[in-house]
């Protein structure tokens, strides 16, 4: 039998692993019987883990969400992801996260062992933006979670809206009452974060920058999601700001900015991160590593390149030719992947 805290940890482990965990099972795996699962389920029970109980034939534990973040526990490839990711949104993101993106990166840091620090020191990055004839605005991160919070809980928002600079993209303004919104997606378009909601005393949809957003409590009432107009939020938001359309258009290739080929896609990566590299398409947040990205190229194939860049998981939702593309760049990334090197013409320079 392992040492008490030595078990402990695994003990942790596992429950993190998975959401249920039978009593019988978590015994089997740490060789041990089911009274000592219970006393060690105790012990971390003292020391701030909200571990909880459930009854059943299989009745077993589970870690649950408590008031306070306990300490956790991450193997290699967990802690090395985590600072990465850190890393990238200290010096990447337009969330306004990036000061606290890096107290978190130095706290991960000191605790990690030496062999993988190392590792992360030697990931660097430099953030190199596009020049720009006006500087991106920072919208809070708390700011950012009140308005996915009101949107994935479909309840009505209200909030005070700010002055613009430069001039707004709604007809909001100081002095005006606190708005009334059923807030519907959470978008960022050329760097900047909207919300596209339905404005409860103009009846009308309309779209808010997210940094003149000040959210206020309590939340509304929960609300029945209404159809937007078109039923494409990216030919919606576009055509807010290209002219195509004042109620959004119908989800053509105006949706983003007339290229001739336009497809939509999921991809597994945070909206801050991919919004970063985005700047003639537009990113809706879906969770907190998920988020609906639609864009346009001159070609299918050259739009299958440019979303691959992101190093996410990739779901296609449409079109069929978008499908067609990723599968043609597989078959040719697959064939230059089994390339002998004595195959390379030894005339060709790079």
């Amino acid at each position: 039998m392992p040492k008490t805290s030595a078990r402990l940890l695994s003990l942790l482990s596992l429950l993190q692993a998975r959401r249920d965990w039978p009593g019988a099972l978590l015994a089997e795996r740490l060789d041990v019987s089911p009274r000592t699962v219970r006393r060690d389920v105790d012990r971390l029970r003292e020391l701030g883990y909200p571990i909880v109980a459930f009854k059943g034939p299989d009745g077993g534990y589970r870690l649950d969400a408590g008031a306070e973040l306990p300490p956790l526990l991450f193997d290699d490839e967990q802690a090395v992801a985590l600072a990465i990711a850190l890393q990238i949104a200290a010096t990447t993101t337009g969330a306004g996260i990036g000061e606290s993106a890096a107290r978190a990166l130095n706290t991960v840091r000191q605790v990690m062992p030496a062999r993988l620090r190392r590792r992360i020191d030697t990931f660097q990055v430099t953030a190199v933006e596009r020049p720009a004839a006006r500087p991106d605005p920072q919208v809070g991160g708390g700011v950012l979670m009140a308005l996915s919070a009101a949107v994935h809980s479909r309840q009505v928002l209200r909030f005070d809206y700010g002055p613009a600079s430069p001039p707004r993209v709604d007809d909001g303004g100081m002095g005006d009452p606190p708005r009334r919104v059923q807030p519907h997606h959470l978008v960022t378009w050329d760097g900047r974060w909207y919300l596209v909601a339905w404005d409860l005393d103009r009846e009308d949809w309309r779209t808010f920058r997210a940094d003149r957003i000040t959210p206020r409590t309590p939340a509304g009432p929960r609300f029945t999601p209404r159809e937007l107009p078109g039923g494409d939020v990216a030919a919606f938001v576009a055509g807010r700001f290209l002219g195509s359309g004042g109620s959004g258009g119908s989800g053509g290739t105006g949706g983003t900015g007339g290229w001739p080929c336009r497809g939509e896609v999921i991809l597994r990566a945070p909206a801050s991160d991919v919004s970063r590299y985005t700047r003639d398409g537009v990113v809706e947040e879906l969770g907190p590593n998920r988020c609906r990205l639609v864009l346009g190229s001159w070609s299918w194939t050259g739009l299958a390149a440019a979303i691959g860049r992101f190093d996410a998981d990739i779901e296609v939702v449409g079109p069929d030719e978008l499908r067609d593309a990723f599968a043609h760049l597989a078959r040719r990334y697959a064939g230059a992947a089994t390339v002998e090197v004595d195959e390379i013409d030894p005339a060709v320079t790079f």
